[in-house]
């Protein structure tokens, strides 16, 4: 990767940015406005609610508009209003879109994926190049999309990259700091704290390493706690004293109180839901999201990365207000695997189930919101299609992840075919 290279895809990413909101200045606006990139929890014009009543020194919850954590509201107090120099606004998430970009080409670079300290596959000499895989983030459309929307999402998709980039090269503190960041701002981020210690203790420096697994994860964990419990208690100053916030912030997500539509599955079913049943079946879903860290860390205890970026995936379909942000980090650690893509079976269908449900799905809110001539089912008819889609991605790494361990263990098996009977 040269350096000339990397200025040059920087550049082309950052030009291609700023053509596109000058050359059509209604396009942010428009793009903030639309439920598959802005979420409750994740929508800039609320954070502008917030931030209206937090310089006018009113508690930013008020009116119950604002979800986000409030630390995000003195840092976009610094620039100018967004109205008057939108400039200074796409400046900054250019800038956060960089800082991912190069976070991945650190974690490309690792050779982690195709070799790590318990596990080395027979392909991984087929390693994707850390420019290439940083380019198709920065050119995904759904990350351009996410970037000139405005979407707080990046933010939070800069600190887990940044942690897992950390913990390949061996920082296990600096790792965890920026996952308690990721994880104070979208709270779900903490349940991929098991897989990055094991990353972090598989990738410590020879020179200061530690023995003992359980000594270093409470290590981890205590780093963790200690820096959740600043940012938390900064927040708690920031907000007049109170921890009402919290209800106002991760309440918001651990109950839905907030049905507004997103391309997710939990918003359609709790529409429909008896309140009598509500609480229980908030339990299982939230079960059912945190049921996979556990098997996932032990079963794949050798590749802590592809434990990181199943769950990736799984949370992009599976997390209460998910948005096509969430989707653009999946597939940002998806070439990170190119050497078992050969092993990956439905590429293509699954391919083909993203790019229809891409493009239906605006058609279809349209025509039911706007046009009239449907319902809420056209709608969720179609972010079934796209979790389907994001679903076959993610068991179809799982198998190819799962088939090249397993012909290291047997290589009498390598090239046949294997049926579960």
């Amino acid at each position: 990767m040269t350096l000339r290279g990397k200025a040059g895809v920087y550049a082309g990413a950052a030009v291609l940015r700023l053509l596109l909101t000058v050359a059509f200045p209604g396009l942010p606006d428009l793009l903030t406005g639309r439920v598959e990139i802005s979420t409750p929890v994740t929508s800039f014009k609320r954070l502008q609610e917030g931030l209206f009543l937090y310089n006018h020194n009113v508690w930013p919850y008020d009116g119950g508009v604002y979800h986000q954590a409030p630390l995000l509201l003195p840092l976009f107090s610094l620039l100018p209003s967004v109205k008057t120099w939108p400039i200074f606004t796409s400046l900054l998430y250019i800038i956060v879109d960089f800082l991912s970009a190069d976070a991945l080409c650190t974690i490309a670079n690792s050779g982690e994926a195709g070799q790590s300290r318990l596990f080395t596959s027979p392909r991984r000499a087929k390693r994707a190049c850390g420019l290439a895989v940083a380019a198709a983030f920065l050119f995904n459309p759904f990350t351009i999309a996410s970037c000139i929307g405005r979407s707080t999402s990046i933010f939070t998709t800069c600190a887990i990259l940044h942690a897992i980039s950390k913990a390949i090269q061996g920082s296990a503190f600096n790792a965890m700091i920026a996952l308690s960041f990721a994880s104070y701002l979208s709270m779900y981020p903490i349940l991929l704290l098991p897989p990055l210690v094991l990353l972090s203790f598989d990738r410590q420096p020879e020179a200061r390493r530690t023995a003992s697994a359980v000594a270093f994860g409470a290590k981890c964990v205590a780093i963790t706690a200690v820096c959740l419990g600043l940012l938390l208690g900064m927040s708690f100053v920031l907000t007049g004293n109170s921890w009402e916030f919290l209800s106002r912030t991760y309440g918001i997500q651990l109950t839905l109180s907030d049905l507004t539509p997103n391309v997710g599955l939990w918003w359609y079913f709790f529409i429909e839901m008896f309140d009598s049943f509500r609480a229980f079946f908030l339990a299982v879903f939230w079960l059912h999201l945190a049921a996979y860290v556990g098997g996932l860390t032990i079963r794949l205890r050798t590749q802590p990365l592809a434990v990181l970026t199943l769950l990736l995936g799984i949370f992009s379909i599976f997390k209460p207000y998910p948005s096509i942000a969430d989707a653009s980090l999946f597939l940002a650690m998806l070439p990170l695997f190119r050497h078992v893509f050969p092993l990956m079976r439905y590429t293509y269908v699954a391919s083909a189930t993203l790019l229809y449900a891409t493009f239906l799905g605006p058609a279809f809110y349209h025509l039911w919101i706007y046009a009239g001539s449907g319902n809420a089912n056209f709608f969720y008819a179609i972010t079934l299609v796209w979790s389907l889609g994001q679903s076959l991605l993610v068991t179809d790494l799982t198998f190819a992840v799962l088939r090249d361990e397993w012909e290291v263990e047997r290589p009498d098996m390598i090239g046949k075919e294997v049926k579960q009977i």
